[in-house]
């Protein structure tokens, strides 16, 4: 493998590290560092193909709009809680034309659910284990509850198709399974501080139901 070529693939060290630092203070969450470490999960989606096609292109198109909320460099869109105090206060959350922040992050926080508890699974299989039944049950458990049955069913048929843990971190990470496995427990626990505290906000100004 030539050097650098390793930065191709998925690297957890780079989620755990950016959602770390996402954790700020008043229990509030950073919403650039939320996204450099989400940026490093859509790759995992990437570089697992066509299978998580019926999520991965939804993300990738949350993630631009919220970057490009950040660039306009607004102080309201540098916490999730300063953006959702913001967005509520101008009623932007209620224009149904506006492309608000709120209802974007929701959709990732939604998709972080599934990813987390996928890898939680994935983490407790051994390498011969097929990873599909791990995943299918993750999706249930999450991200199904939010999708129309027609997505639902072709989700879970494109599971079937996985490959076990072994080939599918050999897939993602390539010569960097070991590293990826041993920091998965760590990454995993500051994910879930991290969705915990973005779980919370949204109770707070009642926004889960965001359409």
């Amino acid at each position: 493998m030539a050097e650098g070529s390793e930065l191709c693939y998925f690297d957890l060290r780079i989620v755990h590290d950016n959602f770390d630092k996402a954790l700020v203070q008043d229990d509030d969450v950073d919403i650039k560092a939320y996204l450099d470490a989400y940026n490093e999960l859509y790759k995992f989606f990437q570089l697992m193909g066509s299978v998580f096609s019926f999520v991965s292109s939804d993300l990738k198109q949350k993630i631009d709009i919220l970057v490009d909320l950040l660039n306009k460099n607004d102080q309201n869109y540098v916490t999730i809680k300063s953006m959702l105090e913001h967005e509520k206060e101008n009623k932007l959350i209620e224009k149904s034309d506006n492309v608000n922040g709120a209802r974007t992050l929701l959709r990732l926080h939604r998709g972080l659910d599934f990813i987390r508890e996928f890898l939680r699974q994935l983490g407790e299989l051994s390498d011969t284990d097929k990873t599909s039944t791990c995943c299918q049950d993750a999706y249930n458990k999450t991200l199904a509850k939010h999708h129309p049955w027609v997505i639902r069913k072709a989700a879970i048929v494109a599971m079937y198709t996985m490959p076990t843990r072994e080939i599918l971190f050999k897939k993602v990470c390539g010569a960097n399974v070991q590293r990826n496995v041993d920091i998965l427990p760590k990454m995993l626990e500051v994910t879930a501080d991290v969705f915990n505290r973005t779980h919370t906000l949204y109770e707070l100004h009642q926004l889960h139901t965001l359409p």
